[in-house]
């Protein structure tokens, strides 16, 4: 595996003039499957009677959006995340292989801090800040995968994934293995499949886990963090079942197709409660209290 990494790793790394992001690398060369995937999927909407739930401004959004967090992603990875990940990568404590041997292992850690990663941007506002651009879709097919934030490295969302590099995994074997997880994903989004095998909803995230996590009815808020498995949702409680049509959407709806608009209004209204009157670890709270969270009267 070593071997193969590096045949791969260095011609791209001589062409671009620094280390590689595998998690872009791999998510740009699945869009052609992506995107082919989704014609199927209207296809079959059409056919069945419910593509009225397709909406091609909101459609287009989901692609610009896609598009620019792409572009962004690969322009802070060459300038800062990546020599950050290295960085923890140099102070590990062991070096920890990728082979048939560590890959289920390792890919299983790497849900387990998607899985945090995922919690705390639905329940830490700073990172809700870029996670609120995924769920302000009020639709769901495929191209709402595609709808993400140009600002998650900024935020830090590489941060969960660093306890990976200090016991010794390479941070490209990291992102390599993170794309995976997020190629998965892709497929959660879509309305066409409705329940799975019993076992296979028990133990995978489905399309119907995912269209709970991104509801806005009042019993699917912050449900089912999962990226590829369902099983930490079930050991630590935020495990929800579909069991009413889904509200897509936020609680505080932004309704626009500026991706300006859309990836910084959170942002904007965070630094708007800050400058509110009143004590400075109150004013700076709103930056780590849930996204909901508002100061106490007094």
């Amino acid at each position: 595996m070593d071997a193969l990494m590096h045949s791969l790793v260095l011609p791209l790394e001589q062409l671009i003039g620094g280390p590689v992001d595998w998690k872009q690398v791999i998510l740009i060369g699945l869009a052609p499957i992506f995107l082919g995937t989704f014609v199927i999927e209207w296809l079959y909407m059409r056919r069945v009677g419910k593509a009225q739930t397709f909406h091609g401004q909101d459609i287009l959004t989901n692609l610009n959006l896609g598009g620019s967090y792409q572009v962004f992603e690969i322009i802070v990875h060459a300038l800062f995340f990546m020599t950050a990940m290295n960085w923890f990568y140099d102070h590990r404590i062991a070096n920890v292989e990728l082979n048939a041997w560590t890959f289920l292992p390792l890919f299983l850690l790497v849900e387990f801090c998607y899985y945090w990663f995922h919690r705390t941007s639905h329940r830490v506002r700073w990172f809700w800040c870029a996670h609120v651009v995924h769920h302000s879709g009020e639709s769901m097919n495929f191209t709402t995968a595609m709808r993400q934030s140009m600002l998650y490295s900024l935020t830090g969302y590489w941060l969960f994934f660093t306890p990976l590099m200090l016991i010794g995994i390479k941070p490209e074997y990291t992102m390599a293995l993170y794309a995976i997880n997020l190629g998965y994903q892709f497929f959660a989004h879509t309305e066409a499949v409705r329940k799975l095998p019993a076992w296979y909803e028990y133990i995978f995230v489905t399309p119907s886990h995912h269209r709970v996590h991104h509801g806005r009815n009042p019993q699917y808020i912050d449900k089912n963090f999962g990226g590829v498995l369902i099983l930490f949702d079930r050991l630590f409680g935020t495990f929800a079942e579909e069991n009413e049509p889904v509200e897509y959407g936020i609680v505080r709806q932004v309704r626009s197709n500026n991706i300006l608009t859309l990836n910084f209004h959170e942002f904007r209204d965070m630094v708007k409660d800050m400058a509110k009157p009143g004590p400075l670890w109150l004013r700076l709270k709103h930056v780590w209290a849930p996204p909901e969270w508002e100061r106490p009267k007094v």
